[in-house]
């Protein structure tokens, strides 16, 4: 199987495990051959890493293929938009020579807009809830979200560039904002004028760059370009099938592609599931397989698993085929790509999650339901680790034979052909199979 054969009819890429997969890094390696490069869900809370040149670079908003010149870099009506973070990141990388402008980068004026008072309301929440609290970015993400769905008090990309519209919407969200934050939260009153000039600018200069990227990416479609869907976070993460409530507030699986993206289903073939080798996630919530012990520590090390975005340390624990192969069913996974398999060089027994037993009952599947999971007790199957560092080798059968035969096992838990194993951060590192 071949890059351009997992493009074959567009591709999305989405994690099948709790995030930070390596999502990035795939979706960069295919945009040596796609043209388009869709991001549809989350916000500045998520972090693609990509390493070339001996450089390591890392998105928060903007598309993966903004490193790519020919292609033409979409931020869908799924995300939520911090403008402040977004030009960060413009100022960053054009700074060190790349090319961002409206001829390669395309923001939908659906997007809605991540404001300072959602992140004022997102951490204030999550410090009053104490040892309750689910673990998120601080940025705003959720409140943002919870706004949008509640309509009256959400601004969307296209109120922000409309300073007429702006100001009205500021107005009428201010003064009821501010007696929220007064009486729940102890915070100080917002301050409507001042927000209002500091985003009016923001809007002026994110005006070039907005348009209809729905029709952008139709057009495209029709026109046979090559198109990869970027998905933020993971299925586990799942507003609606991870482990609620301790999952991030958007459809990041590959269903929420369709709505994230404003694409037809019929433009998209191939979804590429990505997965590490072990288990890891972030903040709160239950995980079945963790080891918060020394093999943890070893992988957490050897893996430099800390979020991108907040550098908190990651939980580590053993692989999970059951929350995987759930995941890979769920979002119709045609390929999978393993990343990291390196960091596992040097483990004398590798231990993968087969099944969960409740009460002394072996269940028969996953369940994305938190008091589940909470009591599941793991039932593992152990296989033969191996020594051989492996980040140097370039093609898949020069690997030991025994980390051949965990990937092996690997796609017969999880039930879908594994296309692509990584065994490094650099691009060259990426062996197809």
């Amino acid at each position: 199987m071949s890059v351009s054969d997992l493009l074959q009819g567009n591709a999305c890429v989405v994690g099948l495990q709790w995030g930070d997969e390596g999502k990035g890094k795939i979706v960069d390696y295919f945009t040596e051959q796609a043209e388009v490069v869709v991001r549809y869900c989350g916000g500045a809370n998520a972090g693609h890493t990509v390493n070339f040149g001996g450089t390591k670079y890392s998105t928060h908003l903007l598309p993966v293929g903004i490193f790519r010149p020919h292609v033409m870099n979409l931020i869908g009506n799924g995300v939520v938009l911090d403008p402040v973070a977004l030009f960060k990141e413009i100022d960053e990388f054009t700074g060190k020579g790349f090319s961002i402008t409206p001829k390669n980068l395309c923001v939908s004026y659906k997007t809605h807009v991540v404001m300072p008072y959602h992140m004022a309301e997102d951490g204030a929440r999550e410090t009053i809830a104490g040892d309750g609290s689910i673990g998120t970015t601080r940025r705003g993400i959720g409140p943002a979200y919870a706004d949008k769905a509640t309509r009256t008090s959400a601004i969307r990309v296209a109120d922000l560039i409309n300073e007429k519209k702006l100001k009205a919407k500021l107005d009428q969200i201010v003064p009821a904002r501010s007696k929220v934050f007064e009486m729940l939260y102890q915070l100080p009153a917002l301050d409507a004028d001042a927000l209002f000039e500091t985003y009016r600018i923001l809007g002026q200069r994110l005006a070039p760059f907005v348009g209809d990227a729905s029709r952008v990416l139709i057009d495209s479609w029709k026109a046979g370009k090559r198109i990869v869907f970027e998905g933020a976070h993971a299925n586990l993460l799942d507003i609606d099938h991870g482990t609620y409530p301790y999952v991030t507030s958007s459809s990041c699986s590959a269903l929420g592609l369709f709505t994230g993206a404003g694409a037809p289903p019929q433009c998209v073939k191939s979804f590429v599931g990505i997965m590490k080798p072990y288990s890891t996630r972030v903040g709160g919530g239950p995980f079945p397989t963790e080891q918060d012990n020394d093999i943890g520590h070893y992988i957490r090390e050897r893996g430099n698993e800390y979020g991108t975005s907040t550098r908190r340390p990651r939980r580590i624990g053993w692989f999970d085929a059951v929350a995987t192969q759930y995941s890979a069913e769920l979002n119709g996974i045609t390929s999978i790509a393993v990343t990291l398999l390196d960091v596992l060089s040097g483990i004398d027994e590798i231990k993968i999650c087969t099944g969960y037993t409740l009460n002394g009952q072996l269940l028969d599947g996953f369940r994305a339901d938190m008091d589940t999971l909470a009591g599941v007790e793991p039932v593992y199957e152990s296989m033969p680790g191996w020594k051989e560092e492996i980040s140097g080798v370039t093609r898949y059968d020069d690997l030991p034979a025994n980390a051949k035969r965990y990937v092996e096992r690997l796609e017969q838990l999880v039930g879908a052909p594994i296309a692509i194993v990584s065994v490094g951060p650099q691009r060259t590192a990426t062996l197809m199979r």
